[in-house]
C-alpha cells in the first residue's frame, strides 16, 4: 500500500474520532440545557432529543472508525507471553495498541450509549446522574483516534 493511501487512512480515522469526540461533548452541552433537578447523585430530568441525536452519531462514528482501523490494519496475532516477548518492538507496540483500542472502544462506546439512551424520548425519569457520560465518552474518542493510528502505523510497518 502506498504511503499516500496510508496517510489518508490515518487521516480518515483521526477525523472520524475527532468528529465523534466533538459530537459527544456537544451532546453533553445539549443535555445540560434541558430542565433538570439534582439532589446529590440522583437527578430528575427531561430527555434532550438533540443530545440523543448527537450521542447516537458520536457512538456510530466511534464504532465505524474502529471497524475501519481494524479491517485495514489487519491482524497481529500473538497467543502467548513467550511469543510477545520474542516479538519485535514494532509488533509489541502493535499488539499493545490493538489491545488498548478495544478497551477504549468498550468503555467509550458504553459511556456514549448509556448517555445517549438516558436522553431517549421515553426516558423522562429520576435516577442516578449520567451527567458526564457523554463528555467522557467524547474524550475517549480522541484517545481512541490516537491509539488506532498508532496501531495502524505499527501494523503496516511490520508488514513493510
Amino acid at each position: 500500500m502506498s504511503k499516500l493511501a496510508g496517510a489518508l487512512i490515518c487521516l480518515l480515522i483521526v477525523a472520524m474520532d475527532v468528529i465523534a469526540g466533538v459530537l459527544g461533548i456537544e451532546a453533553k452541552i445539549a443535555q445540560s440545557k434541558v430542565k433538570h433537578v439534582r439532589l446529590f447523585i440522583f437527578e430528575c430530568k427531561e430527555p434532550s432529543s438533540q443530545a440523543f441525536k448527537l450521542g447516537l452519531a458520536a457512538a456510530s462514528l466511534l464504532g465505524l472508525a474502529h471497524i475501519i482501523a481494524n479491517l485495514l490494519g489487519g491482524c497481529n496475532c500473538i497467543c502467548t507471553r513467550e511469543e510477545f516477548g520474542k516479538a519485535s518492538p514494532r509488533r509489541q507496540l502493535s499488539v499493545a495498541c490493538y489491545f488498548f483500542t478495544w478497551i477504549i472502544l468498550a468503555v467509550g462506546l458504553s459511556m456514549l450509549v448509556i448517555g445517549t439512551l438516558s436522553n431517549h424520548k421515553s426516558r423522562a425519569s429520576c435516577g442516578f446522574s449520567h451527567h458526564h457520560l457523554l463528555s467522557n465518552g467524547g474524550i475517549l474518542c480522541f484517545v481512541h483516534g490516537l491509539l488506532c493510528v498508532a496501531y495502524y502505523v505499527s501494523t503496516i510497518a511490520n508488514h513493510a
